[in-house]
């Protein structure tokens, strides 16, 4: 039974990795986004947190989504005096999105979903191998 805890210990994981890569595809899909009419703020990056929660019926701690939350950094301005959206000293605010940092954040979350991945395709074949034995 160890074998299966482990593999949903390990499913856990993939699904917070997995609701991270979405979080991090949002804010990189909404990098250029403004507001609509001048004085709108624009995109505001979303932040993921993760949470350790005690499963009593596999004795094992699993990774939840604790929270999808706002990034309160400040907009990143750009000087364009002729853009609509520009305030009165010609700057556009623009989303607090660091493509770097969520790139970033997008190979660290493919990495851990592989990791997680791997030790699911590692029981699987424990598994098999023992039922293999069982049957000789």
């Amino acid at each position: 039974m160890d074998l299966v805890n482990a593999i949903k210990i390990s499913a856990s994981g993939m699904r917070a990795q997995g609701t991270r890569l979405r979080v991090v595809a949002e804010n990189v899909a909404n990098a250029e986004s403004v507001g609509n009419n001048p004085g709108d703020s624009p995109y505001r990056r979303k932040t993921i947190t993760f949470d350790n929660v005690l499963d009593r019926n596999l004795n094992a701690d699993l990774v939840k989504v604790a929270k999808i939350g706002r990034d309160t950094s400040d907009f990143n301005t750009v000087y364009e005096p002729h853009h609509p959206l520009a305030d009165d000293n010609g700057y556009v605010k623009m989303p607090n999105v660091n493509s770097l940092v969520e790139l970033t954040d997008m190979r660290e979350a493919e990495r851990s979903y592989e990791a997680n991945l791997s030790v699911i395709e590692s029981s699987k074949s424990l598994i098999q191998r023992t039922i293999d034995l069982l049957r000789a």
